[in-house]
């Protein structure tokens, strides 16, 4: 934890946190100001816990800050260079991007959308996507984006639980080469749902559908629309979209976002993070049907007027050098991905990546999950030459933005591999013990937001309670998002996995993160996963699963031995696994997230469940076979 870098873009902005820690209410007040309002707000917060509304009285329209502001100064600037994975390409500006969104407003209008509505998309990460979104927020419609792969009988939950009464799909989408059959998907999931009057299909793929009388094809739509359309003026605490985040149980939470503090909080945390100047070229990796793709693909960045690459496919097809491809065809300057997906490059080896010029990357990011230091450190050398600074960023569905990161785009200060450094301004972080009191440093508790923030959510659709309960029962008047950290002597935060995916052994509560951690530290190893099975005497045994890297010739046996070594040296005797498993890939989502629980399900030997989400379910076929042949 000591180990630090010393790398940045030279910004030295003493005074934004200062004032933030002085008057958060009036720092954010400030940043507010920097959208553009119809009319003003009358009060900066009105603070009912566990309930806020930022900027009340307010007026804006999100889509309106995202396209309208730019179209005297930007018009013939690109907002969207998107690369398909079968090799289309499209270069689409601000103006082509206004003229769209306004004629799909339309659309949407003439099929009797109005304020309030909820819309459902359901779509490949194509720019249509991102135009849906967009008439949706101009208008006051209610956009609720579906991950496209997710199964029917996901898509029917979601549906039935907004009320949807407009989906919006495509024939297909490719991945790994592969036409995924959407519109099929969607007939399945509709078929009982008597409610749903339209359903708005893209020809993206041209392979055969079904057709009923429900279904309108989007060109015949757009054809017949005017490109005139006016923003709503909307409430600063208008919703403007539903997404719904899956648990281990249970039914999915519609996680429900508003307009004007939402919006406030991500032109802030873009601007502060990244260093957004007007000819960088942002790549973020992140599917749209995430909330990092509504946030740090569609909004933030046409908030700022920037140019960013959107792509529809895998990154390692169809080789594993198409990320690199992307970002030197396009000169990216900023890169955000995941920490699995570094993994899977590193995996892939150091030549891939050289072999590219990737001289114009600037600033890395990573999101999703915490970054392992020995990840977090070939991403630095590799990828960024030693000269680019590492945004390790920390938020989840619920915060609407970033939360913990280190700023370059505001203050140069030391970085840590594995550490997202401090709370962005205007958000007051502590780490605590299960009674809410603050721990000493270097002391492992749990992660709590103490005060309000203008991307927090609404709340829950239609489900007050389970807001209260789920996020503001564990401590007073305190949001608890359930993950597990500590703060070192230099109060940085070490964010260490979720509260959940802490094992329990003997007693010690142990972070999966950190227990993953160590053994990618191991040089022949890629990636690992861990979770606990039954153990009568400890409670939890600790089973790992690990992928070596490409050309490992090493014996498993002395590899094994090194991993326990290493981990009884770093972490502790009791943090020494049961067991390890060598398997080929570990089973993650599409978003490119460890699916922990099938592995903990495939380990204690239980159902696994539904793997809707998962991109390739040989992965689980191969370690369901290697667990049982080693318990039989």
């Amino acid at each position: 934890m000591s180990e630090k870098y010393d790398v940045g873009l030279g910004n030295h902005n003493v005074t934004l946190r200062k004032n933030a820690n002085s008057d958060f209410v009036s720092f954010w007040d400030n940043q507010a100001k920097n959208l553009h309002w119809f009319s003003p707000w009358n009060q900066t917060l009105d603070w009912n816990p566990p309930f806020a509304k930022w900027f009340v009285g307010g007026k804006i329209n999100a889509c309106y800050n995202a396209l309208d502001v730019h179209q005297e100064t930007k018009s013939d600037k690109p907002a969207i260079l998107w690369e398909g994975e079968n090799g289309d390409s499209k270069t689409i500006t601000y103006s082509d991007l206004f003229i769209e969104v306004q004629k799909f407003a339309n659309v949407l209008k003439s099929l009797g959308v109005i304020k309030g509505d909820r819309v459902t998309i359901y779509l490949p990460m194509v720019p249509e996507l991102i135009v849906s979104m967009l008439a949706c927020a101009r208008i006051g419609a209610i956009h609720t984006v579906i991950f496209s792969g997710f199964s029917a009988t996901s898509i029917k939950d979601r549906i039935d639980d907004s009320k949807s009464e407009i989906v919006i799909t495509a024939d297909g989408g490719y991945r790994r080469g592969k036409i995924i059959k959407l519109k099929e998907v969607v007939d399945d999931a509709i078929k009982d749902l008597d409610f749903v009057r339209h359903v708005i299909v893209l020809e993206r793929t041209k392979n055969p559908i079904s057709i009923s009388s429900k279904d309108k094809f989007w060109n015949n739509l757009m054809d017949d629309a005017s490109d005139s359309c006016d923003a709503e003026r909307l409430d600063s605490d208008h919703p403007l979209y539903i997404l719904y985040t899956s648990g281990t149980t249970g039914k999915p939470k519609g996680v429900l976002h508003g307009t004007g503090g939402y919006l406030t909080h991500l032109y802030s945390t873009f601007k502060w993070a990244f260093d957004i100047k007007d000819s960088d070229v942002f790549f973020c990796t992140a599917d749209i049907g995430w909330v990092t793709g509504h946030s740090y693909v569609v909004y933030a960045p046409l908030l700022h007027g920037a140019t960013q690459i959107m792509y529809e496919g895998a990154p390692d097809f169809p080789d594993n050098s198409r990320m690199w491809e992307i970002l030197e065809k396009y000169g990216a300057t900023i890169f955000y991905t995941t920490p699995t997906a570094l993994r899977m490059f590193m995996k892939f080896g150091d030549d891939i990546p050289n072999s590219f010029n990737l001289s114009s990357i600037r600033l890395l990011g990573s999101v999703g999950e915490p970054i392992n230091p020995e990840v977090w450190k070939w991403y630095f050398k590799i990828i960024g030459k030693e000269k680019c600074p590492i945004i390790d960023t920390w938020w989840q569905t619920e915060t609407g933005g970033m939360m913990i990161s280190p700023l370059p785009g505001l203050e140069t200060i030391p970085l840590k591999p594995g550490s997202g450094t401090f709370p962005i301004p205007g958000v007051d972080i502590s780490v605590v013990d299960e009674y809410g009191s603050e721990i000493p440093n270097n002391t492992k508790g749990y992660l709590v937001i103490r005060k309000p923030w203008p991307g927090m959510l609404l709340g829950l659709w239609k489900n007050d309670e389970k807001y209260k309960s789920v996020y503001w029962s564990k401590y007073l008047d305190c949001y608890y998002p359930g993950d597990y950290a500590l703060k070192d002597d230099d109060g940085y935060l070490w964010l260490l996995g979720r509260a959940d995916d802490v094992l329990k052994i003997a007693g010690h509560r142990l972070g999966t993160a950190e227990l993953e951690s160590c053994i990618v530290s191991d040089e022949h190893v890629s990636e690992s996963a861990v979770c606990g099975i039954s153990d009568d005497i400890k409670g939890e045994s600790i089973i790992a699963f690990v992928v070596l890297k490409d050309g490992i010739v090493i014996h498993k046996s002395i590899l094994e031995k090194n991993i326990f070594n290493k981990i009884r040296i770093d972490i502790g005797p009791i943090a020494t696994p049961k067991k390890i498993y060598f398997v080929k890939k570990l089973p993650k989502t599409r978003s490119g997230k460890i699916m922990r629980r099938l592995l903990k399900s495939i380990a204690n030997g239980e159902n696994i469940g539904d793997t809707s989400t998962l991109d390739d379910e040989s992965a689980v076929t191969e370690i369901q076979k290697i667990v049982n042949s080693a318990l039989n």
